[in-house]
């Protein structure tokens, strides 16, 4: 009976795992920080995840690409502007001025995102 109840306490286990880790890579979400916690922009499957987070003025914002092609992060006032990054490669920007920032791939135009600073 045991053996039972540890092997749906595992299944459960897993399955709230499971619907977590497909939360945390979906693409539109936004994510808040605070200028003391990291924020880490993800470049994956040919888009950033979150596409839309909030931070407050201060905080630092890193881009890793985890695709096996390239990818750039530009700002579309000229802000930043990343160097093409390679796999597991990161881009870091210090917003310090509330504002809206929309960015871009220059490879990949479509990969778009914005961050918003409080």
């Amino acid at each position: 009976m045991r053996n039972v109840a540890l092997s749906a306490l595992r299944r459960s286990l897993l399955a709230g795992a499971g619907a977590l880790v497909l939360w945390a890579t979906a693409g539109s979400f936004s994510v808040a920080a605070s200028s003391d916690v990291p924020t880490i922009v993800m470049a994956k499957d040919f888009m950033f995840a979150p596409t839309s987070m909030t931070v407050k003025a201060g905080s630092t914002v890193t881009w890793t690409n985890k695709d096996d092609e390239p990818h750039t992060v530009v700002s579309d006032t000229g802000l930043f502007r990343s160097g093409a990054m390679d796999t597991n490669e990161s881009f870091s920007f210090r917003f310090d001025k509330a504002g809206t920032y929309h960015y871009a791939c220059s490879i990949h135009p479509r990969m778009v995102g914005t961050i918003v600073v409080q």
